[in-house]
């Protein structure tokens, strides 16, 4: 399974490979060919379209070598091509959109029986994702869905005409997996949705999303609580209290800022100004003044002159941003920018992204190098450190969110993940000696290191599977939690 895109696809991915395993599909052997390949696909940016294709051209003499071999393609882009996807690679098997992805088993099994491909997509959501089985490929963290859809209609976005109005789900089921996840040994969770601020909409509760992230706070052997991503418009004092009283609820904040140009801004119906973007930072940093803020940039919005990138400029700046994801902007078809005048040429677009990264590479170095001499509590990863092998070290991310590769001792360490005990999934301490543009450097050894059922878990190779969760009613209170009706088991 190939997955491109956000924490959404990925998290849909999960759901994705559970429904297969539940229909007695297994992983493929890394040295086997496979009798499935799924795509689940994104179509915020241009190349997104270039490799799927691409890779289902790659995949053709395979599909003519085997012809019982099966190809699917779902997500995004393939609630925006739909039968597209099928006339240009004909080899396809199945097609599925992003509002019924449980649909997949059975589209397989059409296909295999009517020698013929099957395509269907839903304008509607037909079951929340997270009522279906998940496979999933941590035992330390997890993301737990609380919404889909997107009420917002940003001038350079498809996702609302893809994943469609917002729905959420119920709070007594975000927590009873919360719970099921907790009760597995997972010690992080990522609450996810389009803008999870704007959560409880749906039953008229402007407060939800404050509360859920409270109520969280009451789940025993919860260690951290994340979530992505918030709207400006929607940032609340509510959500800040909450995130500065709640022990578990870590000092990270990922909010998309986009451009700092009011003009901008307004031409993309972003409906917040840069002045009030600039007031919530302030307002998270004299609440948690360890809060490691990061964000989204997009570069040469169509009719962005350089006084309006210089604009955007001065915000990096002034918000002192711990990393930022920059992009160049890319036409999508079917959305008002696609269409408006003035689009920035190529070139133009390039040395602005070139000038907007070395900023911000700056200011990253300079507020990373803040933190030499520091503590930190860092949960033990896997696949965050790429050269470990070769320098000796083992990675994890602290609670603000940066990546941390340390020394299990300050002379040579096993690069296995096996060091001195220390596992994925674990807790340690550690103290940074280095702060690096992208990361941070703790060579100096461990402080203080906790053994999890995390941990156990990745030593034994038991990955988190999980039923779906469908439980509870509507309401967060400060009531002691009930366990999880259908507690997941690790197999």
């Amino acid at each position: 399974m190939k997955t491109y895109g956000c924490q959404m696809n990925v998290h849909d991915s999960e759901r994705i490979g559970g429904l297969l395993e539940e229909a007695g599909y297994v992983p493929v052997a890394a040295d086997a060919a496979p009798d499935l390949v799924v795509f689940n696909t994104c179509a915020v940016r241009e190349n997104a379209d270039n490799k799927l294709y691409g890779n289902l051209s790659h995949l053709a003499p395979a599909k003519r070598e085997n012809p019982d071999m099966q190809i699917a393609v779902g997500g995004c882009l393939a609630q925006k091509d739909r039968g597209e996807i099928v006339k240009r690679a004909p080899w396809v098997d199945a097609v599925f959109g992003t509002h019924n992805i449980g649909s997949l088993p059975v589209l397989l099994e059409r296909a295999r029986h009517n020698q013929e491909a099957e395509v269907e997509i839903l304008e509607t959501l037909e079951t929340f994702p997270s009522a279906l089985p998940t496979k999933r490929d941590s035992t330390y963290s997890g993301w737990v869905s609380i919404s889909v859809g997107c009420n917002n209609t940003c001038t350079f976005c498809i996702v609302p005409s893809l994943r469609g109005k917002e729905k959420d789900r119920r709070p007594g089921e975000i927590l009873a997996e919360v719970q099921a996840l907790v009760d597995e040994g997972v010690s992080e969770v990522t609450l996810l949705g389009q803008n999870v601020n704007t959560y409880g909409v749906e039953f008229g509760d402007k407060l939800a999303f404050g509360k859920l992230l409270r109520a969280c706070g009451q789940i025993e052997g919860l260690e951290r609580v994340r979530f992505t991503s918030p709207h400006p418009k929607n940032f609340t004092d509510d959500v800040i209290a909450a995130m500065s009283e709640t022990p578990n609820v870590c000092h990270s904040l990922h909010m998309p800022l986009q451009s700092g140009s009011d003009k901008v801004l307004k031409e993309m119906r972003r409906s917040y100004r840069s002045e009030k973007y600039l007031g919530i930072i302030d307002d998270v940093r004299k609440a948690m003044p360890d809060a490691a803020i990061t964000t989204d940039i997009i570069v040469g919005f169509p009719g962005e002159t350089e006084e309006d990138f210089q604009a955007t400029l001065d915000v990096v700046e002034q918000a002192r941003f711990s990393s930022a994801f920059t992009f160049q902007y890319s036409i999508r078809p079917g959305t008002p920018a696609a269409t408006m005048a003035d689009q920035i040429p190529k070139a133009v677009v390039q040395e602005r992204y070139e000038r907007l990264v070395a900023l911000q590479e700056r200011i990253s170095w300079e507020e990373n190098r803040k933190l030499e001499g520091t503590e930190v509590e860092v949960l033990v990863t896997v696949g965050d450190g790429r050269k470990d092998a070769a320098t000796g070290r083992l990675s994890g991310r602290a609670r603000d969110g940066r990546l941390v590769h340390f020394t299990v001792t300050p002379s040579a360490t096993d690069p296995t993940g096996n060091a001195e005990g220390v596992r994925p999934g674990d807790v340690v301490t550690t103290v940074v000696t280095y702060g690096a543009p992208h990361h941070l450097v703790a060579d100096g050894g461990v402080l203080t290191h906790r053994a999890t059922k995390a941990g156990d878990a990745w030593a034994a190779g038991k990955a988190t599977k999980l039923p779906g969760v469908s439980l509870g009613m509507p309401g967060i209170g400060r009531k002691p939690l009930p366990k999880a009706e259908t507690p997941g088991c690790a197999c």
